[in-house]
Order: structure tokens, then C-alpha cells, then sequence
């Protein structure tokens, strides 16, 4: 039953929008009903406990520290409805708990197997489903109401996090074809993917996705050989003359030229800039930070947007959380990056190895993914990510302890 929870949690996070839930009980909802049932069913088999610390607690629990005292700062300084301030600590708090869930919760290989494979199909359902919103827009010129959302949002303004969340796990795809040697079926399922979240990520007309998901390919592919990295930018650029035109206007637009031949760009990036200057000015006056959850309501004082979001989460959290809440997100997702090295260096077996490599790099996206946006408190998006970060550190811990107490360790895959 525990396992059931564990996967229906997985697949409601990511489509939750396309259900229309309300419990009519304030800040509770299904995926709360779910993960608190996944907890009970925990307790009642005793695995609260009983494993070694996870590597990320410290640094989430700082993290957790600083959302809750911004909290209060924004509650004392710039009072307004408790109960909203309550609920949405809960939601920034929440998804990265499923990290601790998924540590916990599982405790055989088979089952952190299955549910890594889970992860898998979850994105590319979802990636195929922002393919085919692209196909009924019509393969032509760009439209701002014809981007791809996939189920992060009903229309194209929640366009940029799904290009976030494709962007992502690109890398996860692209390390099984790179890696995964011995392994032919699986290869080419993971090519089908790839080339499935490419797709997805093309019609998001996202610009920063495109570039985190070359950037990504390419990471991979050099971790596999420099021959093998050029033989992919040589199959890029064959491929270029047949993308959409819309996606060469969605990049084209970033820079265009004024009426006396002067640089200009575009509102989206101009908005950004003008934006982030007014949440460091917002900063330097408040360095404690104004609060969570107020940095709409002042940004207008200190930009030409108001009630705009930051489109960063870093100056976000810096504008609302101040300098310790920035130290403590930068922290955590260094301790991610930290972990992500601890995963190569424990893998023993390929595939172990293979999801290692993929995650190094899923890593590095998603940090660059909350530079030119905020989706880190998301948790459409990142709700399966916390949760992959839990299966691939107990799947490596239980690979590694089973081959401990082989009587001959098989070589290394780090070797091939």
C-alpha cells in the first residue's frame, strides 16, 4: 500500500493542475491527504526511522530555518492575512519534504528501481503531452499564446517552468544513451524520451530552456567524449534548417533595433532588468529582507512593474529573505551538487553509475533554471525532483551495501 501511495503521490504532483480539487479546508489538499496517508502507512511499518542521516538534512532544515523567519517578517513588519502567510510557508516547505519521504520510505532495491523508472515515465507522459498542445498550435510562426505548458499551467504563461522542468531531466534521458552500454532496449528508450523533452522544450519557446537544454546535452556528452560531444553539435547543426521558424523568432526577438539603429531588447528581458535592480534596491532598504510573500505587493515602489514576480528565484529569495536566506538557498543547492558527486563516486554498477551522471548534470539545469525564473517553489516541477534525489541516493546506498557483502567486487563502471 505504502508503494501505491508513494507512486499515485508522484503522478498527482506533476499533473495536479489538471484536477480541480478543493477540500474547502484551508491550506489542505489532496497531495497534503497523500503524503500525510504515505507517512501513516510509514509509522504503522516502523520506517520513520532506522536509516543513516540523509545527506541533504542539514542543509534543508537551514533552509526550512530561513523560509520561517522571513515568514515571521513579513507577519511583524508588514502584517496582512495570517492565515495566507501560514499557507504559503507550507507550500515553499512541503515539496522539498518529499525528499525525507522517498529517504525513508524505501527500502529495497526493487522499489527505488521502480519508482526511478516511475520518475522517468512521469516526465515523458508529460513531455509528450507539450509535443502534442505544439502540434494543435501549428508548426509556424512564433505566437505568445501558442506556447506549450504541458500540465504545469492552462495556458502559455506557465510556459518558462515547464521548459524548466523538460530542461531538467533532458540530462537524465541523455546519460542512458551516452552510458548505458550492454544495454541496447533501454538505450533507445531513453533516445525516444530525449528526443521527446527536446521536442517539448522547443514548444515551450522558452529561450532560457533552450539554452539549458543544449547546455545540458552537452555536459553529458563530453562526460562521455569530447569525439562523441562533437559528433553531437555536427548532428545539431544538420537538424537546425528544419526546426520551426517560430523558435529562430523567439530567439531573434531577445535583441532587436530601435527606430535609430540603436540595440534594444525586448519588454520580457528589459522587465527582468529593470525588475532585479528594484529587488536589490528593495534589499538594501529592508536587509532582513521585506518578508515572504510581499515582494509583489512592494516591487511597484521600486520598479516600473508592479505585481510582477521576480523572474529569479535567487533575487527573490535575497529581496524577501535576505542575505541568510539567500546563503542558506545557495547552500542547499551546493549540497546538491556536493551529493551529486558522492553519487558517481558510490555508484558500483553501471546503471547506478549512469543515473549519477545524468543527475550531476539535471543539477547544474535546474540552478540555471531559476535564473531568469522562480519555479523552485513550484511544486509541479519540482516535487519529482526532490523525490528523485531520495531514490538515487537509497538506490545507490543499497547497491553498494549488496555488493559489500559479495564475496568479489565486479569492476567498476566509472572504468569503461
Amino acid at each position: 500500500m505504502l508503494r501505491l501511495l508513494l507512486a499515485v503521490l508522484l503522478i498527482y504532483t506533476v499533473n495536479q493542475l489538471h484536477f480541480d480539487v478543493d477540500l474547502g479546508i484551508p491550506g489542505i489538499n489532496i497531495i497534503n491527504l497523500l503524503f500525510g496517508a504515505a507517512l501513516g502507512f510509514m509509522a504503522l511499518e516502523g520506517k520513520l526511522s532506522g536509516l543513516s542521516a540523509p545527506s541533504l538534512g542539514t542543509p534543508l532544515r537551514l533552509y526550512f530555518l530561513a523560509l520561517t523567519i522571513a515568514t515571521a517578517v513579513a507577519m511583524v513588519a508588514r502584517p496582512q492575512v495570517p492565515m495566507e502567510d501560514l499557507t504559503y510557508l507550507k507550500t515553499l516547505i512541503f515539496y522539498p519534504l518529499y525528499y525525507f519521504l522517498f529517504y525513508y520510505a524505501v527500502r529495497d532495491i526493487k522499489t527505488a528501481r521502480r519508482l526511478i523508472l516511475l520518475v522517468f515515465v512521469i516526465a515523458l507522459l508529460a513531455g509528450l503531452e507539450a509535443v502534442k498542445e505544439g502540434l494543435d498550435y501549428g508548426i509556424g510562426g512564433y505566437s505568445e499564446t501558442h506556447r506549450s505548458a504541458g500540465p504545469f499551467g492552462p495556458d502559455f504563461r506557465s510556459a518558462n517552468r515547464a521548459g524548466v522542468f523538460y530542461a531538467m531531466f533532458i540530462p537524465m534521458f541523455a546519460a542512458p544513451v551516452f552510458f548505458l552500454k550492454g544495454r541496447p532496449f533501454w538505450r533507445m528508450v531513453a533516445l525516444g524520451g530525449l528526443l521527446i523533452l527536446a521536442g517539448a522544450v522547443l514548444f515551450t519557446y522558452s529561450r532560457q530552456s533552450y539554452f539549458i537544454a543544449l547546455l545540458a546535452v552537452a555536459f553529458v556528452a563530453v562526460r562521455r567524449s569530447m569525439i562523441i560531444a562533437i559528433a553531437c553539435a555536427l548532428l545539431f547543426a544538420l537538424a537546425v534548417p528544419y526546426l520551426p521558424q517560430g523558435a529562430f523568432e523567439r530567439v531573434e526577438e531577445t535583441q532587436q533595433v530601435g527606430q535609430y539603429g540603436e540595440a534594444e531588447y525586448d519588454d520580457s528581458t528589459a522587465s527582468r532588468w529593470d525588475i532585479w535592480g528594484g529587488a536589490v534596491h528593495m534589499w538594501s532598504e529592508s536587509p532582513i529582507g521585506v518578508g515572504a510573500n510581499r515582494f509583489k505587493g512592494l516591487i511597484g515602489e521600486y520598479s516600473n512593474y508592479p505585481g510582477k514576480d521576480a523572474h529569479n528565484y535567487y533575487v527573490l529569495t535575497l529581496a524577501e529573505g535576505g542575505l541568510q536566506g539567500l546563503l542558506a538557498l545557495l547552500f542547499l543547492i551546493y549540497a546538491l551538487w556536493r551529493l551529486s558527486g558522492r553519487f558517481l563516486a558510490a555508484a558500483v554498477e553501471r546503471e547506478g553509475w549512469t543515473y549519477a551522471q545524468g543527475f550531476r548534470v539535471a543539477v547544474l539545469a535546474m540552478a540555471l533554471g531559476n535564473i531568469y525564473g522562480s519555479p523552485f517553489s513550484e511544486g509541479t516541477v519540482m516535487g519529482a525532483f526532490w523525490a528523485l534525489v531520495a531514490l538515487l541516493e537509497r538506490y545507490l546506498q543499497m547497491r553498494r551495501a549488496e555488493v559489500s557483502v559479495l564475496p568479489a567486487t565486479a569492476p567498476r563502471a566509472q572504468t569503461a
